[in-house]
C-alpha cells in the first residue's frame, strides 16, 4: 500500500494564535482537520542591544496600550480603529517625509489593531475585516519602508485575521487582501536584495516574518509567486544568522517551515539547508525551552519527517534532546501541549527509543487526570497517540504491557464517542480503539481504497507463481483501513509498504500509524507479512517473496535465495529467512513454531467472525 492512508490521516495539526498569553488558546481557521500546534508570537519588548529593536513614539503607540490596557469593549474599540481620519493622518506623514518616510506610523497601526484582537482573544471576525479592510484601501506600502515596519505590518496584520479568507468573500475584500499582501510582500522582497545588504534586517525580523507567511499558507492564502519568492529570499538569511535567534524565535523558525512544508512547499536545497542550520540549535538551547515551546518543537518535527523530512542526525539528536524534558515539565502542560506531544511522539514511531516513548507517555498520562479540560480533537488527538504506544508494545516481544495506557484508552474513547464526531478522522480512531479494546463501535467508516502499481505488479506475479491462491484486495476488515493483499483460506495479510509508511520515507523506520494497523491486524489474528515497495521493484526481487509466501501456505518453494520478513520486534506470526532455512532442515522445529503460530493466529472472543466483504 502505497500510500499513507494506515491507521490516522497524518492532518493532526492545528495552528493557533495565543495573542503573548502564556498558555494562550484562541480560536483559528480550520482548513485542515486537527492542525494543532500553537506558537509564541512577536514579542515587541527590546533586548538587550538597543540598536536592534528600536521603539516608535507616537501619539499612536499610546492608544495601542490603552486597548491592551482596560477591559474590552468591542464595538468601542473596533470603532476607534476604522476612524477615517487615521487614515487621513497616515497619508499625511507619509507624503510629508517623502522618500525618507520609513513606515513606522504604519506599522504603529498595524500593531494596534492586532493588539485588539488580543484583547478580544479573537482575531477579525469576517464583518470587522470587511469594515477594516475599506479602510485599507488607502494604506500605501512602498519599497522605501524599514525592515521593522515591514515585519511589524505583516506579522500584525496576519495576526489580527486581516488577510483571513473567509468563505464566502466579498470580491472588493478580496482584490484589497490581494493588492495589499503583493505589495507588502514585494517590499520585503526588495529588502532582502539589496546590494550592499541592508544593515537592518534582523534574525527577530526574518523569524516573524517566516511566521507571517506560514501563518498565511495555513489559513488557506495561494502560494502564489510573490509568497514562494518571499519564503525563498528568507531561507538563506536563516544560516547566515543562526547564532542569533533565540529559543523563542526558533520554535517558531521549525513550527514555520513545518507547516510550509505541509501546505505543499518544496524541499529545495535552500530549504535544507535552513533546516540543517536550526536543528543543532535545539540541542544547544534545550534547557531553555518551556511547557509551550517543547510541545511546539516536537509537533514540528513529527510534521517536517511526516511531510518527507530525512531523519537526519541533527533531527535525532533534537528528539533526544527533547524527550527527557517532557517529563522534567509535565505539571506545566495545557491539554493543547499534551495533545501536540502524545500526536507528535506518536508519529515518530520507531525513531524514538520503545522505552524513551513509554516514559514519555506515562508522564502525560499521569497530567491528563488532573481534570484538564480537552478539546474533541484533542481528545482525538490524545487517543490515537495512547493506541500507538500500546501498539509498540504489544508488537515488541519483550516489553511489558502497560495496563494503564489501556485503561486510559478506554477512557479517551468514551470520552470521544460523547462528543459525536462527524469527521471521517475522528470515526477512524474510534474504530480502531474500539477494535482494540473489544467495544462495539456505533460509527462505520467508507475507506478510500488506492492501488499502487507496486502492489498491482506482486500480486499479479503472486497470481501468476500460484494460480490457484485466492487474493483479496483493499479490504477492509472489522471495518480497520483496507489492507493490500488478504489471503482468506490462510488468515494471511500482505502490506506492500511505500516510502509514507516510514519516518522520511526510509523504508527502515516505520512511523506511528503503520506500527498501529500491523498491531490491530495482529490483534485481530491475522499473520501480517511487511514488504518494503523499493524490494519490489522488479520481478527477480520479487522471487524470493514469492517464495518465503509458497512456504508460509505450505507450497514448496523454487531456490532463489532467502528474505527476511522479520524486523526485529515480532512476535511468531513473523519469520525470518534464517529461521525459515532452519525449518527445512529441521522438521521438529518446524512443527514446533507452527504449533506457536497457531495459537497466536486464534481470534479473540469479540472477533471470531470476520466480515471479508469490501466494506
Amino acid at each position: 500500500m502505497d500510500r499513507s492512508s494506515a491507521g490516522i490521516s497524518g492532518q493532526y495539526a492545528r495552528s493557533d494564535n495565543d495573542y503573548n498569553r502564556p498558555g494562550g488558546h484562541a480560536t483559528s481557521s480550520r482548513r485542515g482537520r486537527y492542525r494543532h500546534s500553537t506558537v509564541r508570537q512577536w514579542d515587541d519588548t527590546p533586548r538587550t542591544n538597543p540598536g536592534r529593536n528600536k521603539f516608535y513614539r507616537s501619539a499612536d503607540t499610546r492608544h495601542s496600550q490603552h486597548l491592551q490596557r482596560r477591559s474590552v469593549n468591542p464595538a468601542q474599540d473596533f470603532n476607534a480603529l476604522i476612524k477615517p481620519e487615521i487614515m487621513d493622518d497616515l497619508v499625511r506623514k507619509s507624503d510629508r517625509f517623502g522618500h525618507r518616510y520609513d513606515g513606522r506610523n504604519h506599522g504603529l497601526y498595524a500593531n494596534s489593531i492586532k493588539q485588539y484582537t488580543s484583547a478580544a482573544k479573537r482575531p477579525l471576525n469576517r464583518a470587522e475585516q470587511s469594515q477594516l479592510i475599506g479602510l485599507l484601501e488607502n494604506f500605501t506600502i512602498t519599497r522605501r519602508w524599514d525592515w521593522r515596519s515591514l515585519t511589524t505590518t505583516l506579522h500584525s496584520l496576519t495576526s489580527a485575521g486581516v488577510f483571513t479568507l473567509h468563505k464566502p468573500m466579498d470580491e472588493r475584500v478580496q482584490l484589497t487582501q490581494a493588492a495589499l499582501l503583493s505589495t507588502l510582500l514585494d517590499a520585503i522582497i526588495f529588502k532582502c536584495n539589496q546590494k550592499p545588504e541592508a544593515s537592518d534586517i534582523s534574525a527577530q525580523g526574518i523569524a516573524n516574518q517566516l511566521w507571517a507567511m506560514a501563518k498565511l499558507v495555513d489559513n488557506g492564502q495561494e502560494q502564489t509567486p510573490g509568497l514562494k519568492e518571499s519564503v525563498a529570499t528568507l531561507l538563506p538569511r536563516i544560516k547566515a544568522q543562526k547564532a542569533n535567534f533565540t529559543p523563542q524565535e526558533n520554535v517558531n523558525l521549525l513550527w514555520a517551515m513545518a507547516k510550509l512544508l505541509d501546505n505543499g512547499h518544496e524541499q529545495t536545497p535552500e530549504f535544507k539547508e535552513a533546516m540543517a542550520a536550526l536543528l543543532p540549535c535545539v540541542n544547544a538551547q534545550k534547557g531553555q525551552f518551556n511547557a509551550q515551546g517543547i510541545p511546539n518543537l516536537l509537533w514540528a518535527m513529527a510534521k517536517l519527517v511526516d511531510n518527507g523530512q530525512e531523519p537526519t542526525p541533527g533531527l535525532n539528536e533534537a528528539v533526544v534532546a527533547l524527550l527527557p524534558l517532557v517529563n522534567a515539565q509535565k505539571d506545566q502542560f495545557n491539554a493543547q501541549g499534551i495533545a501536540n506531544l502524545l500526536w507528535a511522539t506518536a508519529k515518530l514511531g520507531e525513531l524514538v527509543e520503545l522505552n524513551v516513548a513509554t516514559s514519555t507517555f506515562e508522564s502525560l498520562v499521569y497530567r491528563m487526570r488532573k481534570n484538564l479540560q480537552f478539546s474533541q480533537e484533542e481528545i482525538s488527538m490524545s487517543l490515537w497517540g495512547v493506541m500507538v504506544c500500546c501498539a509498540r508494545l504489544a508488537l515488541d516481544s519483550n516489553a511489558n504491557k502497560n495496563n494503564v495506557l489501556e485503561k486510559h484508552m478506554d477512557d479517551l474513547l468514551t470520552r470521544l464517542e460523547n462528543t459525536s464526531p462527524d469527521n471521517k478522522e475522528d470515526r477512524s480512531i474510534m474504530i480502531m480503539a474500539a477494535s482494540w479494546l473489544g467495544r462495539t463501535c456505533p460509527v462505520v467508516r467508507h475507506y478510500h481504497k488506492a492501488i499502487s502499481k507496486t502492489q498491482a505488479d506482486f500480486r499479479y506475479q503472486l497470481q501468476s507463481c500460484i494460480p490457484s491462491l485466492r487474493i483479496e484486495e483493499e479490504k477492509s476488515l472489522n471495518s480497520l483501513p483496507p489492507v493490500d493483499l488478504l489471503l482468506p483460506d490462510h488468515n494471511m495479510v500482505i502490506e506492500v509498504q511505500g516510502p509514507s509508511h516510514y519516518v522520511g520515507g526510509d523504508f527502515n523506520t516505520r512511523n506511528g500509524s503503520t506500527l498501529l494497523k500491523i498491531a490491530l491486524l495482529q490483534k485481530a489474528g491475522f499473520e501480517v507479512i511487511e514488504i518494503p515497495a523499493n524490494q519490489l521493484l522488479n520481478n527477480d526481487l520479487m522471487k524470493p517473496y514469492i517464495d518465503q509466501i509458497k512456504t508460509r501456505i505450505g507450497i514448496p518453494p523454487q531456490e532463489h535465495g532467502s528474505v527476511s520478513f522479520n524486523r526485529g520486534w515480532a512476535d511468531a506470526a513473523y519469520v525470518t529467512g534464517e529461521e525459515h532455512l532452519e525449518e527445512q532442515t529441521n522438521p521438529a522445529k518446524k512443527k514446533k513454531r507452527r504449533r506457536k503460530r497457531t495459537a497466536s493466529n486464534r481470534l479473540p472472543p469479540f472477533m471470531t467472525q470476520v466480515n471479508f466483504a469490501a466494506q
